[in-house]
Order: structure tokens, then sequence, then C-alpha cells
């Protein structure tokens, strides 16, 4: 697809939908949380902190009274929240016609998960991988269902280090955030491959917003006490930063828009840093049908979540 001015205007109307938004309190889940529910879809936003999730939701509800949003706690960073918020999702709703998979956090010092994950591989992508599989029955149900997620440039610069995948070896902040957007893509493509396989018409996308400042450089910056980065983000922002606004058009064009495709990449069209949704090339890694087999198989032993097509 060569770029169109696409916008949010163009979004379809999605009365009788359901999404399902990660990470929906801030930042580019709430912009796309609030486009959601602007074209009549149920928003349930999801959370780690509920409070803070709240404050998001009655946001939403000052600018949208009419909005049906729901808000659900969910922890992408423990296997056992993401376990129970599928179980309380399945008590309430019967479809999933959205699922978008946005959470995340940016190149942190090493931390592990309860589940003893690197916490970037962990959050970014692991957690999304049983969120998804967990809810895939849902999702099936209903036709051309959408499941998007959010990667970022940062996947051209990543690789996957199978033999140190959770960077106990050998770690940098950086590099695993890296592998960790390279993972969202590498899921994105091999899924696709599945749910085709199996005659589904679900479609899996994945998409990048471009430079967008936000939580995620602020918390980068806040847990590595790295200054310099912070300075650098101040004097690079006018220059390359985009507004959320814009930033979230690439993943509500993958998210909504009837001529998105599956197993695509969408990103800015100018430079793949700024501008209108386009469709972009991905990291050549990803193209390694071996490679993105032995990871969604290796996610599976971590997550000990098995999909059912």
């Amino acid at each position: 697809m060569n770029s169109t001015r696409w916008t949010q205007e163009e979004m379809p109307g999605l009365q009788g939908k359901v999404a399902v938004v990660t990470g929906a309190n801030s930042g580019l889940g709430f912009e796309c949380s609030k486009a959601l529910a602007a074209k009549g879809a149920t928003v349930v936003m999801t959370a780690r902190n509920l409070q803070k999730g709240e404050n998001a939701r009655q946001a939403l509800l000052q600018e949208q009274p009419a909005a049906a949003v729901d808000l659900m706690g969910l922890d992408l960073g423990d296997l056992s929240s993401v376990r129970s918020f599928a179980l309380a999702f399945k008590q309430k709703y019967e479809f999933l016609d959205i699922l978008l998979n946005n959470a995340g956090v940016m190149a942190i010092p090493r931390q592990e998960t309860p589940d003893g994950f690197e916490m970037q591989i962990g959050v970014n992508h692991l957690g999304h991988f049983a969120l998804t599989g967990l809810l895939l029955d849902l999702i099936v149900k209903r036709p051309k269902a959408r499941i998007h997620t959010v990667s970022s440039s940062a996947h051209y610069m990543g690789a996957i280090h199978f033999e140190d995948l959770m960077g106990r070896k050998k770690y940098s902040r950086w590099a695993a955030y890296g592998q960790s957007k390279l993972a969202n893509v590498f899921f994105t493509f091999e899924l696709q491959k599945r749910l085709r396989a199996a005659g589904r018409d679900t479609l899996a996308n994945v998409s990048h917003p471009g430079f967008v400042i936000g939580n995620l450089q602020t918390n980068s910056v806040q847990q590595s006490g790295a200054r310099l980065e912070a300075l650098l983000y101040r004097v690079v922002q006018p220059l390359l930063a985009q507004d959320v606004r814009m930033g979230v058009l690439p993943i509500l064009y993958g998210t909504t828009a009837p001529e998105a495709k599956g197993g695509v990449f969408y990103g800015p069209h100018k430079f793949n840093l700024l501008g209108y949704p386009a469709e972009q090339k991905a990291n050549s890694a990803a193209s390694d049908d071996a490679a993105l087999r032995r990871f969604w198989e290796l996610s599976e032993q971590l997550t000990g979540v098995k999909f059912n097509f």
C-alpha cells in the first residue's frame, strides 16, 4: 500500500464490536481507546494499576459521555494475571472482535518477572502471546476479527537471542528492547500463517507508531538514570517526533481499516518515521520461516499456552 492520507475519520463504524486494549491508561493505548470508543465499539481498557486505569476511563468518559468503556486489571508481566484476566473476560463477554496488544516497557535495567522472564521480553512479547492464545476461541468466532500488536522501529536493530533469550549471560537494555519488539513481528507473522492454514479469516498485523515521545521514554530514563538520553529526547523531539494522534494512525489502520491486510507491518509513510500509515518492510530476520516456527514453539513452552486454531 502506498500511503493515502488515512485518518481516524476513515475508520468504519464499530457498533456491536468488542475491543480489548492493553496498556490503555496512557499514551498510544489511551488514544486508541478513545478512537475505538468514538466509532461505537465497546472498549475494554486494561491497566496494571487500576487507579490509573480508572482515571483514564473517567477522562475518556468526560470527552465521550455515551462511550461504552469497561476497565479490567491486567499485568502482562505476570502469567497468573494474564490467565485471571482471560477467565474474567470470558465470564463477561462472549466474543472479541479486536485485540490490541499495545502495552510495553522500554529500555529498562534488567529485571525479572514473577515467572523468571527478563522483563522486556516478558511484558512486550510473552504476556501478549499468552493473552492472545487464551482469548483466541473468542476471537475466531467473529468474522474478520483483528489481532494487532504494536512493535517499534527499534525492532530493526533487534535479534532473537535463542541461546540467551533472557539476557542472563549478557544484557543491554536497548538490545533487550529491540529483541522484544522483533519478537512482536515474529509472533504476528507466524500467527497470520497459522490462522490462514487453519482456514480462519482473522487478521493478525503489526505496526510501529514512528517516533512518539511519551511515558515509555519517561519511564526508561527514570529507571535507568540515563540523563544523556533525556537530553537527546528533548533535542530530537521538535525535529523528528510526531504527535500521539498521528502515532496511533498505523495502529488504528491495521486494527480497523477494511483494506488492511494480515501478516503486514505498518508504519508512518515519511522515512518510516512520520506521517500517515503505509505498508513497510520489517526486519529481514522476520522472513526466516524456520526461525519464526522455532520462536513460536519456544514461546509456547515458556508460557505453557497452546493455541487452538
